[in-house]
C-alpha cells in the first residue's frame, strides 16, 4: 500500500511514557490545528472519492464505531487503574476492522482477533436492542450481566450477531471457523437446514504473528486443500498485520510473500489505516467470498497503538521514533482527515463526537463497575455442568421409527438386536449405524474412516450406507479433524470425528481444551460444541506400535473442565453407552471422548479359549446407559472390591477367579464405564460396602485415575480404608515383549488383591 499523507497531521511528541495519553492528545490537537478551509460538503450517499463504493454515511458511521473502539481502550486503562477493570488489550491501530463489521452481515458466523473493538461496534449497531459500548464496558468489568461471557473472561462475543466467543486465542479459532464455513455447505447438500442463511461466510481475524501458528498453518492448508477439490469452504480469513507478534517483529513483506500466491487460497491487500481503501478492498474480499464460495485471505496493514497491553512498555523493544511513526500513522487521524476533505463534518463536529462519546463510555464504565459480579462458585462453573439429566436420558431412549431401522439393516431378520452376541468393535459399528438413522444431521469423519472403515474396521460398511457425505475421510491433521467437528457443532450438524490413536490426541490437544469444551463456559451456555470424540485408546497390544499406537495414558483428557469421557469394555455397553452420549452432545451441547480399548475390539472370549464369554447381544433400541452409571461384577458384600475401567475389566475378572480358586475370597469388580465425571457416590458406597478396595489402573503410576480415586476414597469413605493401586509404569511404551514391562498385568492384580485380603476391613 502506499503511506497514508502525514499532511495536516499533528506530529507527535514524547510528552511521557504514557502512549495512550500522547494517542489521546495527538487526535485533539489535529482538530484543534486543523486550519484548511472547509471544502463544500458533499452529499451523504455519494462515494467520498472517485472510484470508491463508500459514501459519505458510511464513512460517518466509520469515523463513529472507530472513536467508540478507541474511547473504549482509554477508558479500559482507567478502569484498571482503579481495579474496576479486569483486561487492557486493545484494539488501537486496528479500527480499520469496522469496515469489516460494517460490510459483512450479522449472520455471518463471526471468530474474532482480540483487537476487534471497532468490528464488535460496527456489528453491534446492527443490533438495536444491544449498546455495544456498555455491553463492553460490562465485559471489562467482569459483571455477571455481561452478555457475552456472563463475567467469566472480557470476549468479544454476541449470540444475537453470531460471534462466537474468543478469548486471548493465538490461531486455535482458525481450525473451527474453517470447519463451520465447509460444514455451511455440507448441510445443505444433507438436506439439513443451517441456522444461518445458505449465502453465509465465516468471518475469521487474526495477527500476522498468529498467522505462523501450527493451528494457523494446518488451518490454511486446510482451506487449500478443500478448495482443490473444487469442495465450497466459504471462508474469509482477516490478517491484520501490525508487524509485530507483541514484542517479536514479523519480517517486512513476509505475510505478502506467503499468502498472495498460495493456490486455492484468494488473496486480497490493502491498507487498514486509509479508510477508503480499507474499506473497498474489504468489500471486494466479502463479495468475492460470498460469490466464490472459496476460502478468501483478506492482508490488511495496519499499525498497532499503545503496545500490546496495558502493561507492556514498547520502548523496551522499539524506538522513540518508531513509535512515534506509528502513531502518526493512527487510522483515526486518517478517518478524521477524511470526513474532512469531504466536508461532511468540520474539526470541531468531530472534536465534540469524540469527547462525548468518551464521556458516554465513562459512564458506561461507573455503571458497569457496579453491577453484579459472580460471586459463587456455583455460578463460575454452571456451563460446565448437566443442566437437565432428564431431558438427557429421555433422548438417549427415545426410538426412532422401526420402519427406517428394517430398511437401513436390510431387513427385520437383520436387525442387530436379533443377531447372536457379538464383541465390541463390532457392537460399536451397529450403535453408530442406528444413530445415524436417528440423527439426520449425524457425521462421522477422520481418516480412513470412509471406504476403509477405519484402520479396525470400525466403522465399515457407513459410508456405503449413508450417503450426502455423511461418513468421510479428512487430510490426515487431527487439529483440522477436531476444528471441523467444532465446525460442524456449530452449524447444526451432530459430528462424531475420529481420532486414529489416543497418543494423536495429543496433537490437536488444544483444540477440545482451549476450544471446544471452554466454548460454553466463556459464552455463558449460549453457544456449545456438540460432539461424540471417538478415539481408538489404551495398551495391550500384544507388543504391537510402540508409544503412538499403544497409548495408555488419558491425563490430557481428564483435566480438561467440562469434558465428559467413556470407555466401555464390552459390546453391549459400547452401544448404551453411545446412545447417551450422543444425547449429552445433542441435548446438553457437550463434548464427549469415548475412548474405546483397542486391545478388546475382537475379545470374544475371557477365561478359556472359545468359552465366548466376552461377547454379547445388542441392547433394544430405547436401552442406555446413564451418564455415570457403572456395572458391578460380583456380590455386593465382597471381601475385596476391584475398581477399574477399559482393559482393565476382564483383566480382574480373570484375577478374580484365580483368587478364589486359590484362597476361596471373593473379590467383586466395580467397572467405572464412565471416567469423568465420576459417579462419587456409587464408589464411595461400593467401597464401604467391601471394607477392602483395589484399584486397577492401566494408565501410568503418575498422573493415572488411581490417584483421583485414592483421594475421593480418602475423603468420602475415610483414610483408614484399606486400599491399594496397580498401575502402569512411568513410561512410554516399547515394542515388542519389553511393552509387558511397563504394562501392568493379571499376575501383578492377583498379588496386589492378596496383600489387600491379609489387611483388616474397616469396622
Amino acid at each position: 500500500m502506499s503511506a497514508p499523507s502525514e499532511a495536516g497531521l499533528a506530529k507527535p511528541g514524547a510528552r511521557g511514557i504514557n502512549r495512550a495519553e500522547i494517542v489521546d492528545r495527538n487526535f485533539l490537537d489535529f482538530l484543534d490545528t486543523w486550519t484548511a478551509p472547509p471544502p463544500a460538503s458533499a452529499h451523504p450517499d455519494a462515494p467520498v472519492r472517485v472510484g470508491s463504493s463508500l459514501t459519505g454515511r458510511d464513512l460517518l458511521d466509520l469515523l463513529r464505531y472507530q472513536i467508540q473502539s478507541r474511547q473504549v481502550d482509554l477508558v479500559a486503562r482507567e478502569m484498571r487503574a482503579r481495579n474496576e477493570g479486569f483486561y487492557t488489550i486493545g484494539s488501537s491501530g486496528h479500527e480499520g476492522n469496522a469496515a469489516l463489521g460494517m460490510l459483512s452481515r450479522a449472520d455471518d458466523p463471526a471468530f474474532l482477533h482480540y483487537r476487534s473493538g471497532a468490528f464488535m461496534m460496527a456489528r453491534g449497531a446492527k443490533d438495536p436492542g444491544r449498546d455495544p459500548v456498555y455491553d463492553t464496558a460490562l465485559s471489562l468489568a467482569a459483571s455477571a450481566e455481561d452478555p457475552a461471557s456472563g463475567g467469566r473472561h472480557k470476549v468479544w462475543g454476541s449470540r444475537s450477531q453470531w460471534v462466537l466467543p474468543q478469548t486471548s486465542t493465538i490461531a486455535s479459532h482458525l481450525p473451527k471457523a474453517l470447519g463451520a464455513a465447509i460444514a455451511l455447505e455440507q448441510a445443505q447438500r444433507m438436506g439439513i437446514a443451517p441456522p444461518v442463511p445458505a449465502d453465509a461466510i465465516v468471518v475469521c481475524s487474526f495477527g500476522d504473528a498468529s498467522a505462523n501458528h501450527s493451528a494457523a498453518t494446518g488451518a490454511f492448508n486446510a482451506a487449500q486443500w478443500t478448495a482443490f477439490q473444487r469442495l465450497p469452504a466459504p471462508v474469509l480469513f482477516v490478517c491484520e498485520d501490525n508487524g509485530l507478534g507483541i514484542s517479536v517483529r514479523t519480517p517486512a513483506g513476509w505475510i505478502e510473500a506467503s499468502f498472495s500466491q498460495r493456490p486455492g487460497l484468494d488473496y486480497f491487500a490493502g491498507s487498514g489505516i486509509d479508510p477508503v481503501e480499507c474499506h473497498d478492498v474489504t468489500r471486494r474480499a466479502v463479495e468475492h467470498c460470498r460469490a466464490s464460495r472459496r476460502p478468501t485471505f483478506l492482508h490488511l496493514r495496519v499499525r498497532r497503538l499503545l503496545g500490546h497491553a496495558g502493561t507492556d512498555i514498547e520502548t523496551d523493544y522499539l524506538s522513540v521514533s518508531e513509535v512515534e511513526a506509528s502513531e502518526a500513522l493512527d487510522p483515526l487521524l486518517h478517518t478524521a482527515r477524511t470526513v474532512l476533505a469531504t466536508g461532511l463534518l468540520d474539526a470541531a463536529a468531530i472534536r465534540s463526537l469524540y469527547t462525548q462519546t468518551g464521556e458516554r463510555v465513562r459512564a458506561a464504565a461507573v455503571r458497569a463497575a457496579a453491577r453484579p459480579k459472580l460471586t459463587t462458585l456455583e455460578a463460575v462453573t454452571r456451563p460446565l455442568g448437566i443442566r437437565d439429566p432428564r431431558a438427557v436420558d429421555a433422548e438417549a431412549a427415545r426410538c426412532v421409527d422401526e420402519t427406517a431401522r428394517i430398511a437401513a439393516f436390510g431387513g427385520e431378520n437383520r436387525l442387530p438386536e436379533s443377531a447372536p452376541p457379538r464383541h465390541l468393535s463390532l457392537q460399536i459399528n451397529r450403535a453408530l449405524k442406528d444413530l445415524m438413522i436417528k440423527y439426520p444431521e449425524m457425521t462421522i469423519f477422520g481418516e480412513d474412516v470412509a471406504q476403509k472403515g477405519g484402520v479396525y474396521t470400525v466403522t465399515a460398511g457407513l459410508a456405503a450406507s449413508f450417503r450426502g457425505n455423511r461418513v468421510f475421510n479428512t487430510l490426515l491433521d487431527e487439529t483440522t479433524i477436531l476444528g471441523m467437528a467444532q465446525g460442524h457443532g456449530a452449524m447444526g450438524l451432530l459430528p462424531f470425528p475420529e481420532i486414529q490413536y489416543l497418543a494423536y490426541f495429543h496433537n490437536a490437544c488444544d483444540q477440545i481444551r482451549g476450544e471446544a469444551a471452554s466454548l460454553q463456559f466463556f459464552s455463558n451456555g449460549q453457544f456449545d460444541s456438540p460432539m461424540v470424540m471417538r478415539i481408538a485408546s489404551l495398551g495391550y497390544q500384544k507388543g504391537f506400535g510402540g508409544h503412538f499406537h499403544n497409548d495408555n495414558s488419558f491425563s490430557a483428557l481428564r483435566d480438561i473442565p467440562g469434558l465428559v469421557i467413556a470407555c466401555p469394555s464390552r459390546g453391549d455397553d459400547a452401544a448404551g453407552m453411545l446412545r447417551t452420549c450422543a444425547a449429552l452432545a445433542r441435548v446438553e451441547g457437550k463434548v464427549v471422548a469415548f475412548m474405546e480399548p483397542i486391545a478388546l475390539y475382537m475379545a470374544k472370549d475371557l477365561h478359556e479359549p472359545k468359552d465366548g464369554g466376552w461377547v454379547f447381544p445388542y441392547p433394544a433400541p430405547g436401552e442406555h446407559v446413564p451418564l455415570g452409571e457403572p456395572r458391578h461384577y460380583g456380590p455386593t458384600a465382597a471381601e475385596l472390591l476391584i475398581i477399574t475401567f477399559g482393559n482393565g475389566v476382564p483383566m480382574s475378572l480373570r484375577a478374580a477367579r484365580r483368587l478364589t480358586d486359590a484362597t476361596g475370597a471373593e473379590a467383586a469388580v466395580f467397572d467405572l464405564r464412565w471416567l469423568k465425571p465420576l459417579n462419587r457416590r456409587r464408589i464411595v458406597e461400593a467401597a464401604r460396602a467391601a471394607g477392602r478396595v483395589l484399584i486397577v489402573d492401566e494408565g501410568r503410576r503418575t498422573g493415572g485415575i488411581a490417584e483421583e480415586l485414592f483421594t475421593l476414597l480418602d475423603e468420602e469413605a475415610g483414610a483408614d480404608l484399606p486400599k491399594a493401586r496397580v498401575t502402569g509404569a512411568d513410561s512410554y511404551i516399547p515394542l515388542a515383549d519389553a511393552a509387558n514391562l511397563v504394562l501392568l498385568s493379571e499376575d501383578d492384580i492377583v498379588a496386589a488383591a492378596r496383600r489387600r485380603l491379609e489387611e483388616r476391613p474397616n469396622p
